[in-house]
């Protein structure tokens, strides 16, 4: 997994597993947008409504600042985040 801090031009800072790069765009899943709580940090889901069958998002690199490596503790605790996501089964109508 390849955990990565992204800087948007909107000024939120991102943690997420970067899927690929090219000199144009930044593909990315699992955003969690970083929330400062006074000396620590928190995160909160960054795209909260795409789909969960196509979790990836292409950004323009016009529209990132930086890319840059997290702390082992931060990358850590993203894997241990991503890792226990359960999505509960759809509920189905039985007639």
């Amino acid at each position: 997994m390849n955990v990565k801090l992204i800087r948007v031009v909107t000024g939120e800072e991102v943690v997420a597993e970067v899927v690929s790069e090219t000199d144009d765009t930044i593909t990315i899943k699992n955003g969690l947008v970083v929330l400062p709580t006074g000396q620590n940090v928190g995160f909160a889901p960054w795209a909260t409504v795409i789909s969960k069958d196509d979790p990836e998002i292409t950004m323009s690199r016009n529209h990132v600042i930086y890319v840059v490596e997290v702390q082992d503790d931060v990358a850590s605790k993203y894997k241990e985040m991503c890792d226990n996501i359960i999505t509960p089964a759809e509920k189905k109508l039985i007639l």
